[in-house]
């Protein structure tokens, strides 16, 4: 029988800590090296402006810059995925609200972190942050592979895959992202979504216009729109019928 008991998949980057403080801007360093070294070796404009322009468009493309470096420059993903996550001290760079730990707490049902990071980084941070316990798991962009083939958020394949290996439906299962995209295609399996905005004028994928425009709205694919992930527990008859 399905799983009647609510089920939190949580997004970790800029939604349980302030990703955009430093450590969004190192990792997109990181990547331009990584994509500047295969482009000059594939003969290709390595220059900055090239390599930012391409780097941004991936992510726009696939929801990750990973996917069209694999895709059209047969990188191999643990190699780019450890180079961009390579820190001479990831855990002075970590910034994060207190009061999660209690957050967690108060979240009836199970919680599962879902991130398009690498397990390493991604697990460190969790555990920098003394949350690694009130997850049941944690799946990292590695392991989301549909029928072999890396299928990060947003896909809805994805999460096809997730709400039948947990047996739950899909209206008892709320997705909590700072990435609207990623909400919008779990809108559209039946996913509760709630959008958290505090560290998007941070974010270096986006122009402070357009956070500005990004702040100002609320699809209709957000059922809950929060700065702060410490504030869901005030919308949980909504999110989670409780």
């Amino acid at each position: 029988m399905p799983n009647t008991t609510p089920l939190w998949l949580f997004d970790l980057d800029n939604t349980l800590h302030n990703a955009s403080h430093a450590i969004f801007p190192a990792i997109n360093a990181n990547m331009n090296v990584f994509m500047e070294r295969v482009l000059k070796e594939q003969g290709l404009p390595s220059d900055q402006d090239a390599v930012n322009e391409m780097r941004q468009r991936y992510w726009r493309l696939y929801g990750a810059t990973l996917l069209g470096m694999v895709q059209h420059h047969q990188v191999k993903p643990e190699a780019f995925l450890h180079d961009a996550h390579d820190f001479d001290d990831l855990f002075g760079m970590i910034r994060a609200e207190r009061g999660l730990l209690h957050l967690l707490k108060r979240l009836p049902g199970r919680k599962i972190l879902l991130t398009n990071a690498p397990l390493r980084y991604s697990r460190d941070v969790v555990r920098h942050l003394g949350l690694h316990r009130h997850f049941d798991k944690h799946i990292s962009i590695e392991s989301m592979r549909v029928h072999g083939k890396l299928k990060p958020k947003p896909s809805r394949q994805l999460l096809q895959k997730l709400l039948a290996r947990e047996r739950v439906a899909a209206h008892r299962c709320i997705l909590v992202e700072d990435t609207s995209v990623n909400l919008k295609s779990a809108k559209k399996l039946g996913l509760r979504t709630a959008w958290v905005t505090q560290y998007l004028a941070g974010n270096p994928h986006f122009s402070t216009a357009g956070v500005r425009r990004m702040l100002t709205m609320h699809p209709s694919y957000i059922d809950v729109k929060v700065r702060s992930v410490r504030q869901l527990t005030a919308h949980l008859p909504r999110l989670a019928g409780c």
